[in-house]
């Protein structure tokens, strides 16, 4: 028995964030019609002007849909030097849609960044002092009472002083959105599905795609 296209579409659609990061379902939208897509050619774009992300992110969500048996081709296989900051002029906007179906797809499934959160954190490993054995892990001030007494340590530790340590490191958080649009309709009619999540600093773009997908894919087990 077939699974419907909507479970399928967020399965995939999260393919997008890390081990220690989290993925948030923000919110989920689906036509009527959706179904009619099933069949489709599906050209899959992640936008973004990063192109080592974009072939993960593309490759990623394209794997998914291929393994619920649906027809999906990465964007950059086809269209490589589409660039996803060009201003479309009214004659590149009539021929965009064209310049798609002309390399045989009538379904598109977009991936995009609607926010971008810059974080600056720092991890502070306190003060402590770390016991142990004389002669095997206490300092060599521990063998006579001058040197013991003398050391300005002493009378604050019954072990070794671990000076605090911090350290400073930038990461993000993300919106990103995943849209399906069928080419087969008019314009205006085309979107069939929208799928938003929020992904929590991931640490690269592999565990991103990765972690976005499962993270749709679980609202629709």
């Amino acid at each position: 028995m077939k699974r419907p296209f909507y479970l399928i579409l967020t399965l995939t659609g999260l393919l997008l964030l890390n081990s220690c990061s989290s993925a948030k379902v923000l919110n989920t939208w689906k036509a009527d019609n959706i179904e009619e897509v099933r069949d489709n050619n599906l050209l899959v774009i992640a936008r973004t002007n990063d192109k080592a992300a974009r072939i993960v992110f593309e490759n990623e969500i394209v794997d998914q849909l291929t393994k619920k048996g649906l027809n999906a081709t990465a964007s950059f296989t086809k269209i490589p030097d589409l660039n996803p900051n060009q201003e479309l002029t009214e004659e590149k906007k009539k021929s965009f849609k064209s310049m798609i179906q002309n390399e045989g797809f009538n379904g598109v499934v977009l991936t995009v960044m609607k926010e971008k959160e810059e974080l600056v954190k720092t991890e502070i490993e306190g003060a402590h002092y770390e016991g142990g054995t004389y002669y095997g892990y206490y300092p060599r001030y521990y063998g006579g009472l001058v040197r013991y007494y003398a050391n300005p340590t002493s009378y604050t530790t019954l072990g070794n002083y671990v000076e605090e340590k911090s350290t400073t490191y930038t990461a993000a958080n993300y919106v990103l959105e995943t849209l399906v649009f069928n080419l087969d309709k008019e314009d205006g009619e085309e979107l069939v599905a929208v799928v938003t999540a929020r992904l929590e600093e991931p640490d690269n773009a592999s565990e991103a795609a990765s972690k976005y997908v499962k993270a749709i894919a679980k609202q629709f087990n």
